[in-house]
């Protein structure tokens, strides 16, 4: 479900926050779908549950996730959305900024950066590739 590695620069309940909205972002967890248990994630995580259940709550007080009392936690229906306009606001106000800068300092146009776009070798990966290929 998740991937195992945490990173030192965060604390842990907010990557198994971010984590489960990289889920729903992905279509990986869909409106009305519960979340696993917390139990689950603190066993197969190595975590304490009250870590997980503080990343839960976040989720809860965002508006996300709902409570079933007796039953779990399930994603909320139009959470998707709502995580999609905060998400794309977050890039463009916090990401973008540099990655503009950095677009503008190198001269790339956007042909370019659509061409380069995900999964697609760049000209540099290449010409890389082309070296490669002529060491004996």
């Amino acid at each position: 479900m998740m991937d195992p590695e945490w990173n030192d620069n965060q604390p842990i309940y907010r990557q198994i926050r971010d984590r489960v909205v990289a889920m729903i972002l992905d279509g990986v967890l869909k409106e009305g779908d519960p979340l696993p248990s917390v139990r689950n994630v603190a066993a197969e995580y190595r975590v304490n549950p009250l870590t997980v259940l503080k990343g839960y709550q976040q989720l809860v007080d965002e508006q996300l996730v709902e409570t079933k009392r007796g039953r779990g936690m399930f994603i909320n229906a139009g959470a998707r959305n709502l995580l999609l306009q905060g998400e794309r606001q977050k890039f463009l106000a916090e990401e973008w900024p540099r990655v503009y800068a950095t677009i503008q300092r190198l001269g790339l146009k956007p042909e370019e950066l659509l061409e380069a776009g995900p999964g697609r070798p760049s000209s540099s990966d290449a010409a890389k590739s082309d070296a490669e290929k002529e060491k004996p």
